[in-house]
């Protein structure tokens, strides 16, 4: 995952200052807390991640299928 540093708070910061959590996802769509320099928690906006989980009617062959499909080449490589 791309982590855009405009989107980075320390945990401290986040845990003093939520508001401004709560800013960098409104203005992002996203913010990343950074605990013991690397990244822990993922804050995003609830509409997006509504539109992040899958569609509940699709099964796990269809997605699965999907995703053999879009990496093919890749399996196909790994398999040599």
């Amino acid at each position: 995952m791309q982590i855009d540093t405009n989107t980075v708070v320390s945990m401290t910061e986040a845990n003093q200052n939520f508001s401004k959590v709560a800013r960098l996802v409104d203005q992002y769509g996203r913010a990343v807390v950074f605990k013991n320099n690397a990244p822990r928690y993922l804050v995003l906006d609830f509409a997006a991640a509504e539109k992040m989980s899958m569609a509940p009617d699709e099964d796990v062959l269809a997605v699965s299928k999907r995703i053999m499909e879009q990496y093919d080449e890749a399996f196909r490589e790994l398999a040599k």
